[in-house]
């Protein structure tokens, strides 16, 4: 045991010492959050993981998270003593051309999901441990190496909350208690025992350690990986700047690199040389994980005088999407009986979590599935999402293939009132670079975008509304990404109106209020948000007096008026955008509709004032 700890205290140093030149070299970057966890990682690299180093994909390899992502040149260099890459390479850090990233991202192909928007990691983390646990059934640990600073952000606790409740004895947390965040002492400082305390009444096992001793951290990680029905939360007191004595627990060298010259001299002769120990890492067991193959989704089947609201489609159609590929499995918080995600539950127990209401967690265990190989539907109401909006947008760094359902958009809902209103939701969603943003207008046209979602390599939005509408597709219709329809046109048409969703149906019936009264519109449905069909919108707009009407149960900011302006923008074309303004009320959706000038009878009016 003392050849280990020999060991590993010397790979401990050689990953301080790489931190601080990769640092310097940048001249940015935090060192002394990597000199704080540099023990606490080389035990971790070299002593306690398995992991194939020929193989960052390796499903059985055991998973690491840097939850404190600033502390990327210490990851780095960890796979640079193990042999992955070479160490010339560390000193690429934060180059524009460099995968070594200032903090981790997929484009090292060693981290799975980027962080550094702190609070994070434990719930990708969790994700990732249900995978292993619960679908895979591999036995593969998931170890997280958290700051204490972030463990005040609430999505650290929505984590700890739901590795209890699923019992995930293979999620290994680790807290960094160095005492020091960005610009003060932390709230705990150095109060292990509270740390402590914490997890342990969420129902965690947790053990204290002085981070920088061997003979505490081994044990401790040997305690961890008995465990049988626990996940576990070593909290290791550690000080910021281990190694160097002028860094040493010092104020103000947050995000600080030293300086060549003096300072770095004087730092690399504290910390002694560089060796080069070669290492021999426990490789993972083989594993098979047998998966099903994917077979065609069952066509919708509806009544053609039936009114089914479209999450009622995505619901029907998120079942049957379940029951076609093996891979798909949902997550809600604890909105299934109104997202009708429940479907897919009762016919899928085993591949549906339920997250509870946390949408935070919802949506990093979303992704941490999504990182190991699953297609994760997540699902609450459209408004809730907002909450999770800083999980969403790193799922587009994490480059994480997940699903998000968002029901209950628009003033359309009623009574229930503007808290429960998603109307922001396309703005947030076509923000997210690459994503695409689908909304469904009839429960057949969901059933089949819940299909071309998960056919989707990406992130993909699906909005669905809480109001019951006529079916407006036959069964056999298709809806690829990108698209859009022509549900009513005449060679007679003045000016064409595009919506979606409920808007849609109002569009129609406004269409019919003018054709009694001699005037002709064309009528698109724009399913597809983003990417939008700018080929079909030029092209109608060329027939109609290049001029387009846009209406939406959403706010002007950033929705479907705003994808359509963006689109022919270059062009000569008008586009007069109808939409939600103001702050909502309660009242029934055909009131609110009427208030918020988006019903049938306001796009008639605006059809007229514009033709006029």
């Amino acid at each position: 045991m003392e050849t280990v700890k020999n060991f590993l205290k010397q790979k401990a140093t050689n990953l301080r010492i790489h931190s601080i030149l990769a640092t310097s070299e940048a001249g940015s970057g935090h060192p002394t959050t990597c000199l704080s966890a540099a023990d606490i990682v080389s035990a971790l690299f070299f002593h306690a993981m398995r992991y194939d180093c020929s193989e960052p994909q390796h499903p059985n390899n055991d998973r690491f998270v840097l939850s404190k992502g600033h502390a990327a040149p210490l990851l780095y260099a960890a796979y640079a003593e193990a042999g992955i890459i070479p160490a010339e390479e560390l000193c690429t850090l934060r180059q524009i051309d460099s995968i070594l990233e200032g903090h981790p991202t997929p484009r090292f192909a060693w981290t799975e999901v980027a962080t550094g928007s702190l609070g994070q990691g434990l719930s990708l983390g969790l994700g990732m441990a249900l995978n292993g646990k619960y679908l895979d059934e591999s036995d593969y640990r998931v170890y997280v190496l958290l700051g204490d600073g972030e463990t005040a952000e609430g999505g650290v606790w929505e984590a700890a909350a739901l590795a209890s409740y699923y019992k995930l004895n293979n999620l290994i947390g680790i807290v960094d208690v160095n005492a020091l965040g960005q610009s003060q002492r932390t709230m705990y400082a150095f109060d292990v025992d509270t740390y402590c305390q914490r997890f342990e009444a969420f129902g965690w096992q947790t053990v204290g350690i002085d981070g920088h001793n061997f003979e505490e951290i081994l044990p401790a990680l040997a305690q961890a990986k008995a465990s049988t029905d626990k996940p576990t939360m070593i909290v290791a007191k550690t000080f910021k700047g281990k190694g160097v004595s002028f860094l040493e627990d010092a104020d103000n060298w947050h995000g600080k690199a030293l300086a060549k010259g003096e300072e770095l001299d004087q730092a690399l002769a504290e910390l002694g040389p560089l060796q080069d120990i070669p290492v021999q890492i426990e490789s993972p067991m083989p594993v098979v994980v047998e998966v099903d193959p994917e077979t065609e989704c069952e066509p919708p089947d509806y009544p053609p005088d039936e009114e089914v609201a479209t999450r009622g489609g995505y619901g029907v159609g998120l079942a049957k999407l379940g029951s076609a590929n093996p891979n798909v499995v949902a997550l809600d918080g604890d909105t299934k009986n109104s997202t009708y995600a429940e479907q897919f539950m009762e016919l899928h127990p085993n591949r549906y979590f339920e997250m509870f209401i946390a949408e935070q967690n919802l949506v990093g265990a979303g992704i941490g599935l999504a990182k190991r190989g699953k297609i994760p539907f997540v699902s609450t109401f459209a408004a809730f999402l907002s909450r999770a909006y800083d999980q969403i947008r790193m799922s587009a760094i994490s480059q994480a293939n997940i699903k998000y359902a968002g029901s209950h958009c628009g003033v359309s809902i009623g009574e229930d009132g503007p808290s429960q209103m998603g109307l922001e939701d396309i703005a947030m969603f076509r923000a997210i670079p690459e994503a695409v943003v689908l909304y469904p207008s009839d429960a057949v046209s969901a059933e089949r975008l819940v299909a071309e979602a998960a056919a989707h390599e990406g992130i993909v939005y699906l909005r669905t509304s809480r109001p019951k509408t006529v079916i407006l597709y036959d069964a056999d219709e298709r809806f690829p990404i990108g698209g859009c329809k022509v549900v009513q046109q005449s060679r007679e048409d003045k000016v064409t109106v595009v919506a979606a969703g409920v808007a849609l149906h109002e569009a129609l019936a406004a269409h019919e209020t003018l054709a009694a009264e001699g005037i002709a519109v064309r009528v698109i449905d724009l399913y597809s948000i983003k990417p939008v069909d700018t080929e079909a919108l030029m092209a109608a707009a060329a027939e109609t007096n290049n001029i387009l009407i846009t209406v939406e149960d959403h706010y002007p900011e950033g929705g479907l008026g705003d994808a359509v302006l963006d689109a022919v923008a270059t062009e000569d074309v008008r586009v007069h955008k109808l939409a939600v303004t103001g702050i909502p009320r309660s009242g029934k959706p055909e009131e609110l509709l009427e208030y918020h000038g988006i019903s049938a009878s306001a796009i008639v009016q605006k059809v007229k004032d514009v033709i006029a």
